[in-house]
């Protein structure tokens, strides 16, 4: 395994942790190398519903998740979908703490 896949791994690891446990077993089997032929379609109509998030129902959310999907068939889309997770999960976390801090200040 290359180190982009090694880390798409760890990523995938740490959202299913993160995420439902229900969500978790779904976002598992998606994961397995048979799963392929569902996986692709999958992820490409996530991706176009996060295109169209403008819509009622359809969301930005969907986006990220497709291209995650779609990375772990398409070797070429792991290295950025790698980089801008790592970049989002960065900016999430110092946007939490500012926020938190900020509150905290006003007390």
């Amino acid at each position: 395994m290359s180190k982009s896949t090694d880390r798409l791994n760890r990523l995938f690891d740490r959202l299913e942790r993160r995420i439902p446990s229900l969500a978790a077993g779904w976002l598992a089997r998606l994961r397995r190398p048979g799963a392929r032929w569902v996986r692709i379609p999958l992820g490409i109509v996530l991706v176009l519903g996060g295109i169209f998030s403008f819509l009622p129902v359809l969301g930005i959310w969907m986006l990220p998740l497709g291209l995650l999907l779609l990375a772990v068939d398409l070797i070429f889309l792991q290295g950025p979908v790698n980089t801008a997770v790592l970049r989002g999960s960065r900016w999430w976390t110092n946007w939490q703490r500012a926020r938190r801090d900020k509150k905290r200040d006003r007390k």
